[in-house]
């Protein structure tokens, strides 16, 4: 058994000011889109130069609260503007290809909201359209480029934890039903696994790399739409991931990542700003890490914007952190436990 570290190493987070600064547009100015250009404004260098809705009045309501200087009367528009660098999209989940190669059709770099697409097939329509045209584009997860991530990235590199065993991780959230909304809707990609759930399956994928096989085992809302789930990914070597979303109650939203030598306890809200506590399998030593940077929730979509603007400059068409192959990846898990609950929903059809 290797010795337990004495103190934590230091993380190099992304630059958030002094690089490059982009000239951003936001199609779909939502609450979604909000958050992230009030991050990106209040800590980054980045600019958001223009917006566009399907709803005029909504856009020029967005761009007089944030700051923005021009309002495009459709996303065709925005994407042609010379103005605007790059294009976020923040719409439902239903548009995100459609969006996404609507900008890079107009050699725009894209940054889409999470999750890429509303299935890996998409998700790879996405990848060849900016492959070919020689443009950036990556998935919005943002937790990808947290200081914390970029830490226990190194901490597992370095084979601190020993051989990894288990990743449990969750996230559920009460959310008021709403038929229409994006989160119920399914016409909107609603459901749980494909909002909420993204997050701990890939801090899974983050450790312990694409399982080999999934099992998933949930419940649906009075829309269709998956509201609970619980995976099980299972690897070569024994290692395991226990997940768990769901849509009807508040959990705890942590997750242990756990080796032979030592355990990583990531505090609530994960897939935040925060902190995590790394204890000894075998004693009480332990070792206290707190993101000193001083942002805390929706704040740190900045480390995203941050590195996309790096990322653009240096002339990349992909993250080196959070890759096109990565957001397929999580998209083909999600796939497949989306498919094994619907082949439930139909066996207990058949059964009554």
């Amino acid at each position: 058994m290797s010795a337990f570290p004495t103190t934590l190493p230091s993380v190099e987070a992304i630059p958030l000011r002094g690089g490059p600064t982009l000239r951003w547009g936001v199609l779909a100015p939502g609450r979604i889109a909000g958050g992230f250009v009030w991050a990106l404004h209040r800590h980054t260098d980045q600019r958001v130069h223009a917006v566009a809705s399907r709803d005029p009045e909504r856009a020029h309501r967005f761009a007089a609260q944030y700051g923005v200087a021009r309002v495009h009367e459709s996303y065709e528009q925005l994407v042609a503007d010379p103005h605007v660098d790059i294009v976020y999209v923040a719409s439902p989940h239903s548009e995100h290809k459609r969006q996404a190669l609507l900008a890079i059709a107009a050699g725009k770099h894209v940054l889409v909201e999470k999750p890429l697409a509303l299935n890996a097939g998409e998700a790879r329509d996405i990848a060849r359209a900016a492959r070919a045209a020689g443009v950036f584009a990556m998935e919005a997860l943002w937790s990808r480029f947290l200081p914390q991530t970029l830490l226990i990235e190194r901490l597992l590199h370095e084979g601190v934890l020993g051989d990894l065993q288990l990743v449990m991780a969750d996230f559920g959230g009460r959310f008021d039903f709403d038929p229409e909304g994006r989160i119920f809707n399914p016409a909107l990609g609603g459901g749980a696994l494909l909002d909420i759930g993204i997050y701990p399956i890939w801090l899974a994928h983050l450790v312990l790399g694409p399982p080999p096989h999934v099992h998933a085992t949930g419940s649906f809302t009075q829309t269709g739409v998956d509201g609970q789930a619980a995976l099980v990914l299972t690897y070569p070597q024994g290692a395991q991931a226990l997940l768990h979303t769901t849509l009807f109650a508040e959990t705890p939203q942590e997750a242990v990542i756990a080796g032979t030598h030592a355990r990583l306890e990531i505090d609530s809200r994960f897939f935040t700003p925060g902190g995590f506590t790394l204890k000894a399998a075998r004693s009480d030593q332990r070792l206290r890490w707190t993101d000193p940077s001083g942002l805390h929730g929706s704040e740190g979509l900045a480390w995203q914007a941050a590195a996309s603007a790096r990322h653009v400059a240096e002339g990349r068409t992909e993250s080196p952190l959070h890759p096109l192959a990565h957001s397929i990846a999580l998209l083909e898990t999600i796939d497949a436990a989306r498919a094994q609950l619907e082949a439930s929903r139909h066996d207990g059809l058949r059964q009554k």
